[in-house]
């Protein structure tokens, strides 16, 4: 699938969402985090938003007695208390490995000595990913919308996330958003990925010029969309790519590094990179990831808090009350100058 974003060095193709998957040395051997029914862990929820700025106290306000004499309460104890969401929970995926067509579906893995090796501690590294969905707006959103250009006009749609496993149509609007509970630089590879588990060119498509004036800083709290609210187009349109019939998905490595990486210029458009770089990154970066997707979130719409904690030019973050993203990636640890964790976004010819 092609995906018409504003330039042609490199059409990031974009499809239906399948599970997370992480990409091993070998190109044929790709690694598919499938999902496992009654397996909850909010733990991780948690430990996500605690890196987050706490909610700014609410003003003092003076204490009333309650209508039996013998309780006191302020009305603003009283409003953040209906206010306040509950925790939301988090269902734990399974990885499982297949060979061959990347099209075939992993086997179902449920024993428990497989769970348990594969028991990462929670207080590993994290990274937060949220797909959004545009959609026509309709008269019970109650949530943030975005202004997009359509046909030379302006419209409102609004964005509502979309689980991992799920799949798009074609013509489908996206975006992503990714979050760092820790300080750090963002980086987005794109690879294509065919039926034979062969890889086309990588390509860097975050970050451009284009996005955030070039700014891939990290920070808890802070969301950073690909492609950004200013951007024009900010979302990818999902169309067929007629180049390679076997294309089975896109294969985006998001990369999160302490310092920021060298030798490569930050351009407009998207960076062509060499394979063998892409690959030293991998070896250093790359290792055993577990995925938790929050249950009930998909369809949930755009929040405020989420569209003014993306906007390039605010200083808003979001706190520890506001929304979480819709998966988590929890990270063994390996290196700490960096982690990697591959997403796939797989389409059905």
């Amino acid at each position: 699938m092609a995906c018409r974003y504003g330039f042609v060095a490199h059409g990031l193709r974009l499809t239906g969402l399948c599970a997370a998957m992480l990409l091993t040395g070998s190109l044929g051997f790709i690694l598919i985090a499938q999902e496992q029914g009654g397996d909850s862990r909010q733990i991780v929820a948690e430990e996500f938003t605690n890196a987050r700025p706490n909610k700014p106290k609410p003003s003092p306000t003076t204490t009333r007695p309650s209508t039996t004499g013998s309780r006191q309460r302020t009305d603003s104890a009283a409003t953040n208390t209906a206010r306040r969401r509950p925790p939301p929970r988090y269902r734990r995926s399974t990885t499982d490995a297949i060979g061959g067509s990347a099209t075939t579906p992993p086997a179902r893995n449920n024993s428990a000595a497989s769970t348990a090796a594969s028991a990462i501690p929670s207080s590993a590294a994290k990274v937060g990913v949220t797909i959004w969905r545009l959609r026509p707006v309709r008269a019970t959103d109650n949530g943030a919308r975005i202004l997009v250009m359509e046909d030379g006009r302006e419209t409102q749609l609004t964005p509502e996330r979309v689980e991992s496993g799920a799949q798009l149509r074609v013509s489908d609007r996206v975006r992503l958003t990714i979050e760092s509970p820790r300080n750090g630089y963002l980086y987005v590879v794109d690879r294509e990925l065919y039926a034979d588990g062969s890889m086309g060119d990588p390509f860097l498509i975050f970050p451009t010029q284009r996005t955030r004036g070039g700014d891939n800083r990290a920070l808890p709290g802070k969301l950073i969309d690909i492609p950004g609210q200013e951007d024009r187009p900010n979302y990818f349109t999902l169309v067929p790519s007629p180049s390679r019939e076997d294309q089975v998905a896109e294969v985006l490595s998001i990369i999160i590094t302490t310092q920021p990486l060298e030798n490569f210029e930050i351009t407009d458009k998207p960076v062509k990179l060499s394979k063998s770089q892409v690959e030293k990154w991998e070896k250093q970066w790359s290792t055993r990831v577990e995925k938790y997707e929050m249950e009930g979130g998909a369809g949930q719409t755009w929040s405020r808090e989420e569209r003014a904690a993306s906007a390039e030019d605010t200083g808003r973050y979001l706190t520890q009350e506001d929304p979480s993203p819709q998966t988590i990636y929890l990270v063994e640890g390996k290196n700490n100058q960096g982690l990697l964790v591959t997403v796939p976004l797989r389409y059905k010819r």
